[in-house]
């Protein structure tokens, strides 16, 4: 009996210090658990018939292993990159990720859109998605929208709005770095709301370092070179630019041993191909050795080594 006891008190502190963490009583916060775990369980009946699974498989057999059958349909998964300048490798990846989804719902008849809620200043650095882009990278741009909230708190309140919905196949929400008014408190908000809901949310983290969050996978995306175009008879077009290739990293999982593998990703069956064997993942030292390929300067760019012109030689003055 005394053991039963403390371990109430000890379950009564800490859901009183999760409460004052989030602005609100223990009993609301009780409260709003049981609500949440009724919401899953309607959430979780809707999907059932509705055709969707709990997991969306990558196709690539190591990775599912890895995440347990796939990205969680029901939760949220981070992908994040190291340097604003990998943006584009991020992004790239959550729209894949998302474009394979819009594959799998278009075939249960589902037409559910997507709502990316962009991130102001990494628009500015990465620019904003196209129609004719979406397009050739797999996805539907009639069932794509986007918001560019101003704050983060709109952005926050927007991603918790939409998730809970329940309208979206997906959420995808962009931030940049590691906002001081983003951490466990609010990512285990959007993680209920997903979770009563039965959505996925995307937490895309441009620029930011590995941080504490509700999500239940956390992958690394960067950039990797892409091929030449194979021709008809096998030999490959010189020049040219195949399928874009992601370096995907798994940093947070249940699984022991983290992935660190390339990935194909072709736009036109919305499929992902793995591209050699997986392998450990890099080591913050290895990765820095590795900060990608050096480009030379362009050949007409203010960069160009300037010639040297005719040039006097002057007596030595005695």
């Amino acid at each position: 009996m005394a053991q039963n006891a403390l371990a109430r008190e000890r379950l009564f502190a800490l859901r009183e210090t999760i409460a004052k963490l989030e602005g609100k009583p223990a009993p609301a916060l009780a409260a709003a658990e049981r609500e949440a775990l009724a919401l899953g369980r309607t959430g979780r009946q809707d999907a059932e018939r509705n055709g969707r699974g709990q997991r969306l498989p990558v196709g690539v057999t190591s990775l599912d292993e890895a995440m347990e059958g796939g990205l969680p349909l029901d939760a949220i998964t981070e992908i994040r990159s190291t340097l604003l300048r990998d943006a584009g490798a991020a992004c790239g990846f959550a729209l894949a990720a998302a474009a394979l989804l819009q594959r799998v719902e278009e075939e249960a008849s589902d037409c559910s859109p997507i709502l990316w809620i962009g991130d102001t200043v990494s628009t500015m650095e990465a620019g904003l998605p196209y129609a004719v882009g979406l397009q050739d990278f797999g996805l539907r741009p009639e069932r794509f929208l986007q918001a560019l909230p101003r704050k983060l708190d709109e952005a926050l309140w927007l991603a918790e709005t939409a998730v809970e919905s329940g309208a979206f196949s997906v959420v995808i929400l962009e931030i940049r770095g590691n906002p001081v008014h983003f951490g466990l408190t609010e990512s285990r908000r959007l993680g209920l709301r997903a979770k009563a809901a039965g959505r996925p949310l995307f937490l895309l983290r441009q620029a930011g370092e590995e941080e504490a969050s509700s999500a239940v996978f956390r992958l690394l995306a960067q950039p990797a070179p892409s091929g030449m175009r194979a021709l008809s008879d096998g030999s490959r077009l010189a020049g040219s630019i195949d399928n874009p290739v992601f370096r995907l990293s798994l940093e947070k999982s249940r699984n022991p041993a983290p992935l660190s593998l390339l990935l194909e990703w072709n736009p036109h069956e919305r499929q992902f191909f793995p591209i050699g064997e997986p392998r450990h993942a890099l080591t913050p030292d290895e990765r820095s050795a590795y900060p990608g390929a050096q480009l030379s300067a362009s050949s007409d760019g203010q960069d160009r080594p300037q010639k040297m012109g005719p040039f006097l030689a002057f007596e030595r003055a005695s």
